[in-house]
């Protein structure tokens, strides 16, 4: 048994509680801010002694000493001379504890007289009430890091019923940018889960939005660890390895040439798929893109009309329109569109079915104005190229690159895939049963104050009903005070990395011990603050480096490319699916045909995958037949006129 460090003690002045306690120890003692320790009780209770156990968050200090200027006097004023004193002042360290657990938990009574104990491996287990998903039958423990003090090493686990649902759900992280390590802990979490995720509760994978930076491009590269890392890992048991399974989606530039990721090397776009939509998979979303200010009920109705009755469905001529139409695509929608204002400026019209002739123009403008705003993520001419719904795989990780769009082709793919996401998983035809989607930079996409955008709504849904569907939200941002209260509100584990002071300030961090708030000030890279529905108090951790290769030094290896001729796009783009295809053997097929032609060629053979890539790719032009020059007919031989013929002249 280990040996006392310190004893309860409790004045008129500090009392014991029922939630909270005060003890000493020598001036070595192992504890600090943070340090969880256990009190056994002097007198058993019905039979039992007492345990108690206890976090340390705040710390004091003191000497004898009523006033400085004893001290002053005593060493005649000279800090030198503290040495040649013939007595040392008693000095004595005292710390406040806050209640974790007790042991009988019933009666509730304030913390009796003990002594202190550092808090073993098996007693950090009991007073996190990790016991009860540890033990043989419940298997639901995630690693998330390991406690550290004194000589204890625990590691601490998260009860999945509370991070994936369905008890609770959603996870949580602030800090300040660059110092907090928030991709770095989802991404370890993320290992973590697709290592420990217990079997019977079924497959998970995880879809990630990569909205700043490099960070997220490179999951599946190696990346440097140390050997305190490499120690962390193994006990953890969670092998450092990158990610498996990795897919990557991202739109086109503006010229639909290049992918616009950070991710376009090359070298690593054998795993990388265009993310391209039409007028079909849009026009749900419309509202994302349309100023509501601008759009009213009647151009609402108008939108509506031509999703139900017009998209996909043969519209027949009437007495405006002059042809039927069958609309697949935007540019068929705009030949719609001129087709009913045509065929009212013929006939002096201000209406056709109850719709006027200005709300028609209105919402034909912002109809065709969306693929130029949104120009490489929609297409004129319809072509889809799209996340796997219906087969998403277990254990895979599906980054969205959207770091390099405009902020209105980031709502829009947030508001399609997320919708999407949860309209399969209601029919359980996912593929998967249990789905994590990580989005950084809450300040930006739910901030407490602004417009109700589309976004935003779409995320207090998932923060709010999610987990009865399997879909968690991990999220993340700089500034919790500053998001929406029912988005973090609802997320049942928070973590907290390096903190800033002024957000320490805020009053949704008064709980905390003033300890507390000064070491989440100043905490270091890979390390953690917890707060969990099982914990009653928060706890700090340290997790490993993720074993995946970090933003810059992938941007570095992998050097994004630059503009390049069309040829070399195809190329580019083709080659991951047929190596034998070389650039003068693409020149050769595209070089009678449009840049539109080529570009619409590739995008049809990047979405059927098919196994002879040459021919496939080649079917898709029409077929041109070279002009041949114009040839004259031979005229015919005059004959000769026999020499004797009595005729000729």
């Amino acid at each position: 048994m280990s040996e006392a460090l310190g004893r309860v003690v409790a004045t008129e002045r500090k009392p014991n509680t029922p939630h909270e306690f005060h003890f000493w120890t020598a001036i070595n003692s192992p504890v600090g801010i943070g340090t969880i320790v256990r009190v056994d009780g002097a007198q058993p209770m019905d039979g039992q002694i007492p345990h108690i156990y206890g976090i340390v968050v705040e710390g004091f200090s003191y000497t004898d000493l009523q006033s400085p200027m004893h001290d002053v006097l005593g060493h005649d004023g000279s800090p030198t001379l503290a040495g040649f004193a013939s007595t040392e002042r008693a000095e004595i360290r005292l710390y406040t504890a806050a209640v974790l657990r007790q042991i009988p938990e019933e009666p509730l009574q304030p913390v009796p007289m003990g002594q202190v104990f550092l808090a073993a491996e098996e007693d950090v287990h009991v007073a996190l009430r990790m016991d009860s998903y540890l033990k043989e039958g419940a298997n639901t423990g995630i690693p998330v890091g390991v406690y550290r003090a004194g000589g204890t090493d625990a590691v601490i686990y998260l009860d999945a019923e509370f991070l994936l649902g369905p008890e609770a759900a959603h996870l949580n992280i602030t800090g300040v940018s660059g110092l907090a390590t928030k991709t770095s802990a989802v991404e370890w979490l993320l290992a973590s889960l697709f290592t420990h995720f217990p079997e019977e509760k079924g497959s998970i994978a995880a879809v990630c939005f990569n909205v700043k930076g490099p960070d997220l491009c490179y999951l599946d590269q190696p990346g440097k660890i140390e050997k305190s890392d490499e120690a962390l890992y193994e006990k953890l048991g969670v092998e450092p390895k990158p990610f498996q399974k990795v897919e990557y989606f991202a739109p086109y530039t503006a010229k639909g040439l290049a992918l616009n990721t950070f991710r376009n090397n090359e070298e690593l776009l054998d795993n990388v798929t265009p993310l391209t939509w039409g007028l079909r998979e849009v026009l749900q979303y419309a509202e994302v893109l349309l100023n509501k200010d601008d759009i009213d009920a009647k151009a609402d109705a108008l939108i509506d009309f031509i999703t139900e009755n017009v998209v996909d469905k043969e519209f027949p001529a009437d007495g405006i329109l002059q042809k039927n139409h069958r609309v697949q695509s935007f540019a068929e929608l705009d030949a719609w569109f001129r087709d009913i204002l045509q065929g009212l400026e013929k006939k002096n019209g201000e209406s056709w079915r109850t719709h006027h002739v200005a709300t028609i123009r209105k919402v034909r403008n912002r109809l065709s104005n969306i693929s130029t705003r949104c120009a490489g993520l929609v297409t004129d001419s319809g072509a889809v190229s799209d996340l796997p719904f219906g087969s998403f795989e277990d254990k895979t990780v599906y980054v969205v690159d959207v770091a390099n769009l405009e902020e209105d082709a980031q709502d829009l793919i947030f508001a399609r895939i997320v919708s999407k996401l949860r309209e399969h998983l209601e029919r359980r035809d996912l593929g998967v049963k249990h789905l994590v989607v990580f989005v950084d930079e809450l300040n930006k996409y739910a901030p407490g104050d602004g417009p109700d955008t589309y976004v935003r709504k779409m995320l207090l849904d998932i923060a709010e009903r999610g987990r009865y569907l399997g879909l968690v939200l991990f999220s993340a941002q700089q500034f919790r005070s500053q998001v929406h209260r029912r988005v973090v509100g609802n997320s049942g584990t928070a973590l907290f990395g390096r903190m800033d002071p002024d957000e320490l300030s805020t009053p949704g961090y008064a709980v905390l011990s003033p300890a507390t708030r000064t070491k989440l000030a100043t905490l270091e890279k890979g390390q953690l603050m917890i707060r969990h529905p099982h914990f009653t108090q928060p706890i700090f951790v340290r997790f490993p480096r993720p074993s995946v290769m970090q933003g810059r030094e992938g941007s570095e290896r992998y050097p994004q490319s630059s503009e390049i001729s069309l040829e070399a796009a195809i190329l580019r783009a083709l080659r991951p699916l047929d190596p034998t295809i070389t650039l003068p053997w693409v020149q050769e097929i595209t070089a009678l045909y449009t840049e539109q032609e080529v570009i619409r060629a590739r995008n049809a053979t990047l979405l059927a995958r098919p196994n002879d890539v040459k021919a496939y790719f080649s079917s898709q032009f029409l077929k041109i037949i070279p002009a041949q020059p114009a040839q004259r007919p031979m005229a015919g031989s005059i004959r000769s006129v026999p020499e004797n013929d009595p005729y000729g002249f």
